[in-house]
């Protein structure tokens, strides 16, 4: 459960959300008016059993980590219908775009657990009524992967629409806050906002390696750093050492929202390690939805309508060499915020995607 997720809520059909674990991102000052569960597996079982579902979004099935949850709670529906109980519509949204059965397991366990990981990613997908795919590559991982075909499918790119907050005071987030500072924030035309997991896969290294050289190249950049993670150390060291570089630790979603509307650049040059890929980058997202120029790598799943919409994009496998030189022509680059974000659709991709899934009115295909 990310604060993401908690925002879009309002904007969707009323349901309950099931959740297993709370991301670092989450602010529960968002929580009120959303009614959340935290559930295991045999919890999640237990609620399904419990309770009168007529829809249900579960997770998309290449996503392995919930496979057992899934596959119980569809397993209780099955059984609740042979009992008389009226079918529920199965749906989900996919964005994977990396198959994690392609690679086989070193280890005798491992590959005992990755075949029946195979069995359950196909008793949920034989199970769906429908599939939304947030972008083509999903598509064509899924299209390849299973051979039976949903009754309807259909792609929504995963693109923001403008964020709310772009005309709210300073410290509100994507809704009004009566002691907010007054008056919107400023555009930094120097800023670059590095926002998320510090982690290796995410790319925080490489702009931290990179940093010395975009400052000589363009002396007046301004680094800061929201989020959290495994290299917390590295960038507490490099805010201490270079005034250029600002840090801000889990900070509240307002604030994240006041970064957003403040930073030039976006920056998040996502790595392939072992089966994870980068599926869309939700720090693209909301970069692209306040207005920010994009540097990112060849990873997302988004990447050509990036490159479409003059973003840049960066083959992963020369990373090192041409990051630097990305992000110095995205600072440089004479677009307003306001040219960007008139690139984007007047619904959220994801909002779109989830009034799909079972066929509201609004949805966007």
């Amino acid at each position: 459960m990310r604060s993401a997720h908690l925002e879009r809520a309002r904007d969707l059909a009323p349901a309950a959300i099931v959740y297993r674990v709370k991301r670092y991102d989450f602010d529960p000052t968002l929580t009120d008016g959303v009614e959340l569960a935290q559930a295991g597996t045999l919890a999640a079982a237990r609620l399904a059993m419990r309770s009168r579902i007529t829809r249900v979004e579960v997770d998309e099935p290449l996503y392995l980590d919930s496979l057992p949850r899934t596959a119980a709670v569809l397993a209780v529906l099955g059984m609740k219908r042979l009992g008389g109980a009226p079918r529920a519509e199965i749906a989900t949204y996919a964005i994977e775009d990396l198959d994690p059965f392609a690679t086989r397991p070193p280890r005798v366990r491992s590959r005992v657990r990755r075949s029946l990981e195979r069995v359950l990613a196909g008793y949920i997908w034989h199970r769906l009524d429908t599939v939304v795919y947030g972008t083509s590559e999903a598509g064509a991982l899924y299209g390849s992967t299973f051979r039976h075909t949903p009754r309807r499918q259909l792609t929504v790119e995963a693109l923001p629409s403008p964020c709310a907050c772009l005309d709210a005071p300073a410290g509100s987030g994507p809704a009004d806050d009566a002691d907010a500072p007054a008056g919107p924030v400023r555009r930094d035309p120097d800023g670059v906002l590095f926002l998320g997991s510090l982690s290796p896969r995410k790319g925080f290294a490489d702009v931290l390696e990179a940093w010395p050289a975009i400052l000589s190249r363009h002396p007046g950049a301004r680094l800061t750093i929201v989020g959290s993670g495994e290299l917390l150390p590295q960038a507490q060291a490099a805010a201490a050492a270079d005034p250029s570089i600002r840090l801000i630790v889990d900070p509240a979603r307002s604030v994240v929202h006041d970064e957003l509307r403040r930073a030039h650049v976006l920056v998040l040059p996502s790595r392939r390690v072992g089966t994870w890929r980068e599926q869309v980058g939700l720090p693209i997202v909301e970069g692209l939805a306040h207005g920010c120029e994009i540097v990112t790598t060849s990873e997302t799943g988004i990447a050509e309508w990036l490159i479409d919409a003059g973003h840049v994009v960066l083959p992963a496998e020369v990373l090192s060499a041409g990051l630097a030189d990305g992000v110095v022509d995205a600072l440089v680059n004479p677009r307003t915020s306001d040219d960007i974000l008139a690139d984007l659709p007047g619904v959220d991709g994801r909002i779109a995607a989830g009034r799909a899934l079972f066929g509201e009115a609004g949805a966007r295909a």
